[in-house]
């Protein structure tokens, strides 16, 4: 006769599991809200007026021109083209690819934590573990803000689900039956080489997802056929690769010796905090209690040490050596270029959830609680923030002041995109002159140097700036409003701003976080002094890097 269990055995059994379920459908309708509500709201701000700006040309700009002024491969504007040619161009038909890929993303990732549960069932039941792997993905912070971005990240992200996916099968696999798996080693090497074109910090991901894959399926009783697809599976994935590798070695140089940005410490315990989980002491203690758990779950089971490494690598490696590179070199770190790796973060965490029965199932289920509460709290006032450029609140500035005849000078001439993008949006036709050309000036002349490390934004001298403020078309043009974006690295000096405020007064000023116009009418059309100048403009607005 089977032994009839307590009320309390049942309870332990049972109530984990329900509120698991009630928190995967809370996390899963909370999260879609979330990337979808509003998605139009913001406008493009400058790295996504580049993706737009690019995916409007043809293929044979993207692929010819393109890499002339770009460090990232031009696959995912490729993709973002054939996806406008389908979905339109509109604000809504760009940011739609995030979107599919933010939402696909949840579902990847809890497909791959149940080849853990496979891998290691009975011990580990795939329900809690899925669900917990929904609930933490659904929510987790940065992977909801790169749904919402026109940039590779959110297909990135994707694909770094998928990769992992496959590594848990391929590693299930290879501890059964001593042989690697063709379909889903194929599925990898397809991610690895999507990884490495995605972006050009691809290859930092390219190598963790190598290491664990060997981490997974280097053992004993492997054989001499397998180690050769193994080999030859990555050298074609470097011989696909070759291309966007030769792209990034020419740009590199520009970058390491031009681009304004700098590495430092300042809260990098913070944002690596919000990459992996979510910021703050509450939320970084239950995400170290889960992760702790997850470790510990998996060094009980055989081979779990290889899942454990595995996660780890792809989690960490990356963000290392990003950082290594901005210390040694030139500064690559940028958060959201790293934000696939809150993945196999969120993975490990799963683990740490569902991966205990019993009593000590209560603090693992009450860790994942905290935590979500915690990323949703996170989700909901990044959710009511305002936009990280207000290219909106700048053009219908720009619309009360300005006046037939007038032009804007968008110095430098990246600036014009989002403004641009920004007009197109509100139905504005505004004349936008891009100095010295649009983007990309890849002449940028004698004397012109590249603060933002691409070849296709250049800086001028003192005497083309004066040249182009003293010309005769210049000098007829009623009220100049400047606009430059970021003139502390651009502009160093306001040299533009003194060369025109030769003949002319300054009426009127927008700033915005790096937006800053000045509009300067000419002096003979200005009865009187303008006195203090009144500076308008969106408080919390902030300067973002650019990636």
């Amino acid at each position: 006769m089977k032994p009839i269990a307590s009320p309390v055995a049942r309870a332990l059994r049972v109530v984990p599991l329900a509120l698991a379920v009630l928190l995967a459908v809370a996390a899963v309708v909370a999260g879609a809200w979330l990337r979808i509500e509003g998605i139009t709201r913001h406008p493009l701000w400058l790295d996504e007026a580049y993706s737009a700006y690019a995916a409007a040309k043809g293929f044979a700009f993207l692929w010819q021109v393109t890499p002339l002024y770009e460090t990232h491969p031009p696959f995912y504007y490729s993709l973002l083209r054939l996806w406008t040619l389908g979905f339109g161009d509109s604000l809504g038909g760009l940011r739609s690819l995030g979107l599919v890929c933010g939402l696909a993303t949840p579902v990847v990732a809890s497909l791959a934590v149940r080849e853990v549960a496979r891998w290691f069932a009975p011990a580990l039941r795939p329900a809690p573990l899925m669900l917990a792997a929904v609930t933490l993905t659904a929510l987790s912070p940065p992977l909801i803000e790169m749904t919402r971005d026109v940039r590779p990240y959110p297909v990135l992200i994707l694909v770094y689900a998928g990769a992992l996916w496959a590594l848990l099968r391929l590693g299930r696999i290879a501890a059964r039956e001593r042989r690697i798996a063709r379909g889903p080693f194929a599925a990898y090497l397809v991610a690895l080489a999507l990884a490495l074109w995605l972006h050009n910090l691809g290859p930092l991901y390219g190598l963790a997802l190598g290491l664990a894959l060997l981490a997974m399926v280097a053992r004993p009783g492997l054989r001499a056929r397998d180690w050769a697809l193994l080999a030859g599976g990555h050298g074609l994935v470097g011989l696909l690769y070759l291309p966007a590798f030769l792209i990034l070695i020419d740009q590199a140089p520009t970058w390491v010796h031009s681009t304004w940005l700098r590495f430092d410490f300042t809260a990098l315990h913070w944002k690596l905090a919000r990459l992996w989980a979510a910021p703050g002491m509450i939320a970084m203690a239950a995400a170290g209690l889960l992760a702790l758990l997850g470790l510990v779950a998996l060094a009980r089971w055989r081979d779990g040490w290889r899942v454990g490494v595995a996660l780890l690598l792809l989690a960490l490696l990356p963000v290392a050596l990003s950082i290594l590179i901005s210390l040694l070199k030139a500064p690559v770190f940028i958060p959201r270029t790293m934000t696939a790796v809150a993945i196999p973060s969120l993975l490990l965490l799963a683990i740490g959830a569902a991966g205990w029965r019993g009593a000590m199932a209560w603090p693992a289920v009450a860790a994942l609680i905290v935590l979500s509460w915690q990323m949703a709290d996170i989700d909901r006032d990044v959710h009511r923030g305002r936009p990280p450029q207000d290219w909106y609140g700048t053009v219908g500035w720009l619309a009360r002041h300005y006046r037939p005849g007038d032009e804007i000078w968008s110095y430098p001439n990246e600036g014009a995109l989002p403004l641009d993008y920004a007009m197109r949006d509100r139905g504005l036709r505004l004349v936008d002159r891009p100095v010295p050309t649009a983007v990309p000036a890849l002449d940028g002349g004698p004397g012109a140097w590249h603060p933002t490390g691409s070849r296709g934004v250049v800086s001028l001298p003192r005497d083309r700036l004066h040249a182009l403020a003293q010309s005769p078309g210049a000098r007829e043009i009623p009220t100049i409003w400047l606009h430059r974006l970021g003139p502390w690295a651009y502009d160093k000096g306001d040299v533009l701003l003194r060369e025109l405020l030769a003949g002319r007064v300054p009426v009127a000023r927008w700033r915005s976080g790096p937006i800053d116009i000045i509009g300067l009418r000419r002096k003979d059309l200005t009865a009187t002094a303008t006195g203090r100048l009144r500076v308008e403009g969106t408080p919390g607005a902030r300067r973002v890097p650019a990636a």
